[in-house]
């Protein structure tokens, strides 16, 4: 389809799009603009969260532009199942990469050369190739899309070297359009990226990096790290996909192990496997439901599976970027998803020790400690993280998010003065040339044959410190090399050293107010949120997620291929009826209604009327809290529950008539008014659109309230 000319032209034809061909009733944030910029010839750089709908940004404009988009991606492992996507949906895509046998290239390339393509899919290794680019000269082209466009920084945690040739397609094709987009870049990368990919004309959107869906929770590794990930996928996640993070190759094989062994599925990924055993476990994971990979960093980058609900670390990442990308592949669907991650002082100091071993040079070094040290700071912050890790890239929140657990469970705080002048002046006084365990030996008083031999019991002090214990000071000792008050000394295997702004502590010019340590506990049992026992109708769920496997298995494709769980959960929602109703479905577009629609309708008549009826216990609860007086988000943390899942209880009552609207939100009569109108205004009355109508200044439990009692 030749682009039209006008604006209004273009954004008239790519709706259309939208609607046939995705099955999406209206654009997104900057989606409509991006596409009216790179339809019309212009060069633009996306910066867009993870899940916000990057692919939709180039996809759209090469189906409204003659000629075929060529997008750069870093990983061809993946490039087949996205393929495979846009292919279900109608749109003649392909992808060239060294998995293909010769003829299956050279079927692909004369494609190319005929015109009969829309989307190809390239690593940057390949498009670099003379070959490659010759054939390129000699096609018609749409565009130029660069995903993952943060590979370009070298000050990047995810840099790829043959990023920084991309300029060289600014300069043979100066007239195809160029985007790159990406959803983790800081205000230095974001400069690297328009500088290196000679992007200076580019018109830039910056739609923000919150994920507003997914709860931040990080917490101490009180020693049991594999029974505490246990403990939070049986509670939390059971038969759900996952992605656990550790730092060694070691550690990754024997948590897989050990949690297969604890009847779960999960499957080793790192780069001391044979490619093939890669290949067979990324597959199993991207294609079966309820996998758990456990790997190493070197997992995924552009990874599209849409309901990994949940990301686990079991070691400190070494950067924000590098935390928030990869927590980033949880919840891509936008439904509600878990960033958990564990850590402890040891991380911090193999941290440490890596860089420092590194051969980077030493101005790549200080960057890399800065960024560490801003890592272990958001773990030791005692307020929102969420509002730590936007202002991080420069994009602060509007308060407290309310959907972390800081935000959830306030930490306690105290005053730490006279402990961190104890293990300071133990620092000092064994000669800063020990770690954390010889001091905290000394300050417990150990009778210890090391620290005889230096005749440490002699210092004042030593068995000073008898009011904390072993972990206790362990954890204060951290707290402070994040505050800066300590330097880890790497060269001297681990030994801490103290820093200048470690001075008006020891003299008592300052005080030190530092977060509680947290006690181990055996008995507090976490909410369990798994989709089967939070929808309304779980029968149903389950047998449309069944149908959608039977569907992807007969075809090869991942499940998430033919529908996200996303597009069910809507289903679920609606129950439509007819193909005109299942039309309506969010996700459904015209070539998925004809090929999907009477299977899934099948399936929704067969269980028509499966829903429980009345309230369930758990929503008596939180209308009996409400009724004491607690507010929704008092409720959510006092019965460890999303306040999405609260507002859901609150909703139903207020539909049953059970509670007022005012018994449950404060609106004064304008915001009221203004949401109202949203609604009436709105085609189906779903609540994203009248979410991002109103610019997201309601949180979703609020509209559902308000929807409830219309």
């Amino acid at each position: 389809m030749p682009v039209q000319n006008s604006p209004s032209e273009i954004d008239q034809a790519a709706l259309e799009i939208l609607q046939q061909s995705y099955g999406y009733s209206e654009f997104r944030g900057h989606q409509q603009q991006i596409i009216r910029q790179v339809a019309s010839g212009g060069d633009a750089l996306v910066l867009m969260p993870t899940g916000g709908g990057k692919s939709l940004c180039f996809q759209i404009p090469a189906l409204l532009r003659e000629g075929c988009a060529v997008v750069v991606s870093p990983l061809i492992a993946l490039m087949q199942d996205q393929v495979d996507a846009l292919r279900q949906n109608g749109i003649r895509a392909a992808c060239l990469n060294s998995s293909l046998s010769g003829s299956e290239a050279f079927a692909v390339e004369r494609a190319l050369a005929d015109g009969q393509l829309d989307l190809l899919y390239v690593a940057p290794e390949r498009l670099m190739m003379p070959r490659m680019l010759d054939l390129l000269a000699r096609s018609t082209l749409a565009l130029f899309a660069i995903d993952e466009a943060h590979c370009v920084s070298q000050w990047g945690h995810d840099f790829r070297p043959e990023y920084i040739q991309l300029s060289i397609l600014h300069e043979r094709f100066p007239d195809i359009p160029r985007i790159a987009l990406t959803a983790t870049a800081d205000r230095r990368t974001q400069v690297e990226i328009i500088q290196r990919l000679a992007l200076e004309e580019a018109e830039v959107f910056n739609s923000g990096f919150d994920r507003p869906n997914i709860r931040y929770r990080i917490a101490e590794n009180q020693g049991n790290a594999r029974e505490q990930l246990l403990r939070f996928i049986r509670n939390e996640h059971e038969g759900e996909a996952g992605i656990v993070y550790c730092l060694s190759r070691k550690r990754v094989d024997d948590t897989a192990a050990w949690l297969s062994d604890k009847g779960l599925a999960a499957l080793p990924y790192h780069a001391g496997l044979s490619q093939a055993q890669r290949q067979q476990n990324q597959a199993r994971f991207l294609r079966e439901d309820g996998i758990i990979i456990v790997a190493t960093i070197a997992f995924g980058m552009g990874i599209d599976k849409p309901d990994v609900r949940f990301v686990a670390h079991l070691n400190l990442p070494k950067s924000i970027e590098a935390y928030y990308q990869e927590t980033g592949r949880a919840g891509r669907d936008g439904l509600p998803a878990d960033a958990w991650m564990l850590y402890g002082l040891q991380d911090v100091i193999t941290l440490k020790q890596m860089q420092e071993n590194s051969e980077a040079n030493e101005a790549y070094k200080r960057v890399e400690r800065h960024k560490l040290d801003a890592m272990l700071g958001l773990c030791e912050l005692h307020d929102c993280r969420r509002q730590a890790l936007l202002a991080y890239f420069d994009a602060p929140g509007n308060g407290p998010c309310g959907n972390c657990d800081n935000c959830l469970t306030p930490p306690e705080t105290w005053d730490a003065t006279v402990a961190a002048q104890k293990a300071l002046s133990c620092v000092y006084r064994t000669g800063q040339r020990f770690g954390v365990n010889y001091l905290v030996d000394v300050l417990l008083g150990k009778d210890d044959d090391r620290i005889s031999q230096f005749g440490h019991q002699q210092l004042s002090t030593y068995g000073i410190g008898k009011e904390l214990g072993n972990s206790e000071w362990r954890t204060l000792y951290r707290q402070l090399i994040a505050q800066g008050l300590l330097q880890v000394d790497v060269e001297g295997h681990g030994s801490v050293r103290l820093t200048e702004q470690a001075r008006p502590v020891l003299k008592g010019e300052t005080t030190l107010t530092l977060r509680k340590m947290a006690k181990v506990s055996k008995t507090r049992q976490s909410r369990r949120a798994t989709f089967s026992s939070n929808v309304s109708n779980a029968p149903l769920w389950e047998a449309l997620r069944q149908k959608r496997k039977e569907l992807a298995d007969e075809q090869g494709v991942p499940a998430y291929v033919i529908f996200h769980d996303a597009t069910l959960m809507d289903m679920l929602e609606r129950e439509p009826q007819t193909l005109e109703q299942f039309s309506r479905v969010s996700g459904v577009g015209q070539r998925k209604l004809d090929a999907y629609g009477d299977a899934f309708l099948d399936v929704i008549r067969a269980h028509q009327g499966s829903a429980p009826a009345g309230p369930t216990d758990s929503a008596a609860d939180s209308i009996a809290l409400l009724c004491q007086g607690l507010t929704p988000l008092e409720i959510a943390h006092r019965r460890d529950l999303t306040i999405s899942t609260v507002y859901r209880h609150l909703a139903n009552a207020i539909a049953e008539g059970e509670l007022e609207l005012d018994d449950v939100v404060e609106l004064n009569d304008a915001a009221l008014k203004e949401i109202r109108f949203a609604f009436e205004h709105s085609e189906d009355g779903r609540l994203k659109p009248v979410y991002e109508f109103l610019d997201g200044e309601y949180d979703y439990g609020v509209l559902a309230c308000v929807k409830a009692a219309l």
